[in-house]
């Protein structure tokens, strides 16, 4: 029988009987990414955190390049975790790509789901065109882009993470985060980094998002070269029930270089929906 908690690095904090708050990493980190946020709702909130299988300190034997070929094992992943640990009412955070983690996840089980906050979400990375040539879809990235990323990750790793790292996190003025996060994707092995960015950025999950059933909040940043403006709003215009709050930080991670204003807005989110 797989051991859930030890796989996943499962931490756990707050109230036994509190509503659980479950926190989901985006790609190139770990839990630690949210110590900035989740400590914030551990008085009223039970806060599970964990690492995805590969990331962190997740059991790096758990590694199945079968299961994780799609974000659906990384869902499965999520579930198990909430049917190990008995969680109901959840409520899902996730960082950037684990929003669609989250939204495969709650499609999955929905019983098990109350609401699900989106920070940073896309539903689909690569620009599309229509049949005339004009755009029809606007995800940030044309194929090229995101094949020439792919192969700078398969030919030096370190290198691109050492000038990524940077330009996804922003914030210049404070290179303190962008080293952060530089050491953070240099921490994971190249192998399954390298597989998790091509599952992450030639996924398509613009169809799931019309069969969420739990409300959600997308939570956007004005300048973010990873999920532009017009990606969150596409999420939030196709999810049923859906709200949109766009922050004031820059940079795709709000829970690094702006935690204030992110948990400002998960709060009052919550507060909306009665939690």
């Amino acid at each position: 029988m797989v051991d859930v908690v030890r796989r996943n690095n499962v931490k756990i904090t707050g109230p036994p009987d509190g509503q659980p708050l479950l926190f989901a990493h985006g790609f190139g980190c770990d839990q630690h990414m949210w110590r900035r946020v989740a400590p914030h709702f551990e008085d009223r909130y039970r806060v599970v955190m964990f690492d995805h299988v590969g990331a962190g300190d997740s059991d790096l034997a758990a590694y199945d390049p079968v299961r994780y070929s799609t974000l659906q094992g990384y869902a499965d992943d999520v579930v198990q975790i909430c049917e190990t640990l008995g969680l109901d009412d959840v409520v899902f955070v996730g960082h950037s790509v684990a929003s669609m983690i989250g939204v495969l996840a709650a499609n999955t089980q929905p019983q098990r789901f109350a609401t699900l906050v989106m920070v940073g979400p896309s539903a689909r990375y690569i620009d599309e065109e229509d049949v005339e040539g004009g755009v029809r879809y606007i995800g940030g990235f044309s194929r090229a882009d995101i094949d020439d990323m792919l192969d700078s990750l398969d030919s030096n790793y370190l290198g691109w993470s050492a000038v990524m790292a940077p330009l996804i996190v922003g914030n210049t003025d404070r290179p303190e985060l962008g080293r952060e996060l530089t050491d953070s994707f240099c921490r994971t092995d190249p192998a399954i980094a390298r597989q998790f960015a091509a599952v992450t950025f030639l996924s398509d999950n613009r169809a799931d998002l019309c069969h969420v059933s739990v409300s959600s909040l997308v939570i956007q940043c004005r300048n973010d070269v990873i999920a532009p403006i017009v990606v969150g709003e596409y999420v939030h215009q196709h999810l049923p029930n859906s709200s949109y709050v766009i922050l004031e930080a820059t940079g795709h991670c709000p829970n690094l270089s702006a935690p204030q204003e992110t948990i400002a807005a998960i709060a009052t989110f919550l507060g909306s929906v009665g939690r």
